[in-house]
C-alpha cells in the first residue's frame, strides 16, 4: 500500500508532518521548514502524509478588516472559557447516552468557533449531511457500513469546523492524542487517532479505520496528508480509502472553506512554520471569519479491479470534486 511519486524539483517540508523517504532523499525526523529535500529518480512517501505547498509569507496576506486590541482580547478569553467548559463537562459526556453527547459536542464546537469570531455554513446538493449509514450511494448501490467524508485541509479549525456541523468523527494523528486538554476533548468527541509516520502501522491504522466504518459511523478524513492555505487542493493519497472499500462504506466529498465576509480568504490555513499560537491570534485579528462545509454527492462504487487501482480511483474522483468546490 506504498506508493511511489517522482520528484522533479526541490521542495518544502511543513513540520510536524515528517514524511519517510528513501532511495531520492533522507529528512530527519524534526526536518526545519526551509530545508530543502534534494530530488532523486524516485522516492517513496509515507501514503498519509505529502509534500507541503504553502507558507504564511506567500499565501496569506493582512486581513481585510483588522479586529482591534479589545475585539481581539474578548475573543480569546471566550475561547478560553469555552475550552474550559467543555473539560468541565468532559466526565459527565462520557457518561451520557450517545445521541445526547454527539448534540452536546456539536453545539460546543459551533460555540467555540463563534466565540474564536467563525462562522459557520454548510451546504450541499439538496441535503443537509451525508447520507446515513444503510442509505443508498450514488449508482444505487447500498453503503454496507458508515461514510467515509473526504476533505481538502486547511486549517486546524477544521476538525472544529466539521465536528460544529456533522455527526462525524474525525481521524487525527497519534501525537495529538499525548497533548494536554486537547487529548481529554478529543477522545469525549470519538476522535480515532492513527499512527501517520510509522509505515509499518499502516495496516492497522486501516483496520481501525474500517472497524469505525462498520459500525455505521462517519468519518471525517484530510487524504492531503497536510495543510494549505485553501486555494487549491494537493494529491489525495489514497491509503484511507482502502478502509472505505473494505468496510463497504460510502465515499462523500466535501470541500472546505474559508471567507472574510463574502470574499474567499487564506487568514485561517495554518501552514508553514506555523504555530497553533500564531495561527489563532492570526484567526482572532480578523473580522467577519466564516467557514463553510459544501458536500458533494457520494462517490460512485468502485467494483473491479486490484485493491490499489480501486482506492486510487476513488482518491482521484473525491479529489477532483473537492477541486471543483473552490471553483
Amino acid at each position: 500500500m506504498t506508493d511511489l511519486v517522482p520528484l522533479t524539483a526541490p521542495a518544502r517540508v511543513r513540520p510536524a508532518l515528517w514524511p519517510h523517504l528513501t532511495a531520492g532523499g533522507v529528512v530527519t525526523r524534526r526536518e526545519p521548514a526551509h530545508s530543502v529535500i534534494r530530488p532523486g529518480p524516485q522516492v517513496e512517501i509515507n501514503p498519509w502524509l505529502r509534500l507541503a505547498p504553502c507558507s504564511a509569507a506567500t499565501c496569506i496576506p493582512p486581513a481585510a478588516r483588522a479586529a482591534g486590541r479589545a475585539r481581539r482580547t474578548a475573543r480569546l478569553c471566550a475561547g478560553t472559557a469555552v475550552l474550559l467548559a467543555g473539560l468541565s463537562l468532559s466526565p459527565a459526556l462520557r457518561l451520557a447516552p450517545r445521541s445526547w453527547r454527539a448534540s452536546v459536542i456539536r453545539s460546543w464546537a459551533g460555540l467555540l468557533l463563534r466565540a474564536l469570531g467563525v462562522t459557520v455554513r454548510i451546504s450541499g446538493p439538496g441535503t443537509e449531511s451525508p447520507p446515513p449509514a444503510g442509505t443508498p450511494a450514488a449508482g444505487g448501490v447500498p453503503a454496507a457500513g458508515g461514510v467515509l467524508v473526504a476533505a481538502n485541509h486547511v486549517s486546524w479549525l477544521d476538525a472544529l469546523v466539521v465536528t460544529a456541523t456533522l455527526p462525524a468523527r474525525t481521524l487525527a494523528k497519534q501525537e495529538i492524542g499525548r497533548w494536554p486538554l486537547v487529548r481529554t476533548l478529543a477522545a469525549v468527541s470519538g476522535t480515532v487517532f492513527i499512527d501517520r509516520e510509522r509505515l509499518s502501522a499502516l495496516p492497522a491504522a486501516i483496520g481501525t479505520i474500517t472497524e469505525v466504518l462498520r459500525q455505521g459511523d462517519m468519518v471525517v478524513a484530510f487524504p492531503e496528508g497536510t495543510t494549505s492555505c485553501g486555494t487549491d487542493v494537493g494529491p489525495f493519497r489514497p491509503a484511507v480509502f482502502q478502509a472505505a472499500l473494505d468496510a463497504g462504506a460510502a465515499v462523500c466529498p466535501a470541500t472546505l472553506r474559508y471567507y472574510e465576509g463574502d470574499t474567499p480568504s487564506t487568514r485561517c490555513g495554518w501552514v508553514g512554520d506555523d504555530s497553533v499560537h500564531v495561527s489563532l491570534m492570526r484567526v482572532v485579528a480578523t473580522r467577519h471569519l466564516r467557514a463553510e462545509v459544501r458536500l458533494s454527492a457520494p462517490l460512485e462504487p468502485v467494483s473491479h479491479g486490484r485493491p490499489r487501482e480501486r482506492r486510487a480511483r476513488l482518491a482521484r474522483a473525491a479529489e477532483s470534486q473537492v477541486r471543483a468546490g473552490l471553483a
